[in-house]
């Protein structure tokens, strides 16, 4: 009887193993697709845009795009000379693990902007600046999705934004100032403008990515009508919610604490109008809290009750 529960437990174990592993499995191949993926738009942005016609961009890909005009020391060679500096300081600041995956993910875009040929799409300056910052930030950003970096830049923002009173975008905006100031020593004044408008490009495009392509909404309603509210959020919106029980705090001194139930929702901002009038038709003097969720998964999301 002993030896039978043993193996039962045994093999619950087991399970559990295999079960974990496959998870794992499961996320490392989901970070490595993210990754190459980065990679190849990253380099499709430096060869397709801004290499051909000697545009730069800020962060680490700006400084090695300037150190190889000035020494004609290849650009491959550059990508990743530059980053391991940030790189070994990630391995204090971040993890073991994030430094490897950008080590590897560097080493890779380095030999793909070296031995890739991609073709010039176009020699206007202003597509250059705007798609070739596109296409670089999208690769970052995809890279990042990956649990990597291929611009170690973020590293030291990260270090010093913990030693210093600075924030990490303060950090970031001072380093590619100085990156642009020289740009415009070993360039031109107006190439220097074009970079300020590829790296814009570049972050706004990051964020994109990093934050989630569909932002949301999280809803906080306090309402006497919740019951109501909670009906029409489901049967009209076709959205899930929660409810978490509070007290009513502004009150007479004499009076009783009263309980009451709060809903919790997550929408899209096209929905929030539809929310409004649902909510009006029920309770005007509803109290309603909105705030920005960058990125949600799972529970009730991306499904659609049945009717």
């Amino acid at each position: 009887m002993i030896n039978s529960k043993l193996k039962t437990r045994s093999q619950e174990i087991s399970d559990k193993e295999i079960s974990d592993k496959k998870v794992e499995f499961k996320h490392i191949f989901h970070d490595i697709f993210f990754i190459i993926l980065g990679i190849l738009a990253a380099s499709f942005g430096l060869k397709g845009f801004l290499l051909p016609n000697m545009f730069i961009d800020g962060g680490a890909m700006g400084i090695a795009l300037i150190v190889a005009e000035i020494t004609q020391i290849p650009l491959s060679v550059l990508i990743v000379a530059v980053n391991i500096p940030f790189l070994i300081l990630g391995f204090k600041t971040v993890n073991r693990q994030f430094a490897l995956r950008s080590i590897i993910a560097i080493i890779i875009l380095a030999i793909s902007v070296h031995f890739i040929p991609f073709p010039l799409i176009t020699d206007d300056k202003l597509l250059i600046a705007i798609f070739g910052g596109f296409f670089l930030g999208l690769g970052i950003g995809l890279s990042i999705r990956g649990g990597s970096v291929i611009d170690g830049t973020e590293v030291l923002a990260i270090f010093f934004s913990r030693k210093t009173a600075l924030t990490i975008g303060d950090v970031i905006m001072i380093l590619n100032i100085l990156i642009f100031g020289f740009a415009v020593f070993v360039f031109s004044t107006e190439i220097a403008l074009y970079a300020m408008l590829t790296y814009l490009s570049a972050s706004k495009t990051v964020d994109f990515v990093v934050s989630g392509i569909e932002e949301y909404l999280g809803v906080t309603i306090i309402s006497d009508k919740n019951e109501e509210i909670r009906i029409a959020i489901i049967n009209k919106l076709g959205r899930a919610c929660t409810i978490y029980s509070g007290k009513k705090g502004y009150i007479q001194l004499d009076e009783p604490v009263k309980q009451i139930d709060i809903i919790y929702t997550l929408i899209t901002r096209l929905e929030l109008a539809k929310l409004q009038i649902e909510i009006d038709k029920i309770d005007k003097d509803a109290f309603v809290i909105m705030h920005s969720i960058k990125d949600a998964k799972g529970g009730m999301i991306k499904k659609r009750p049945l009717h």
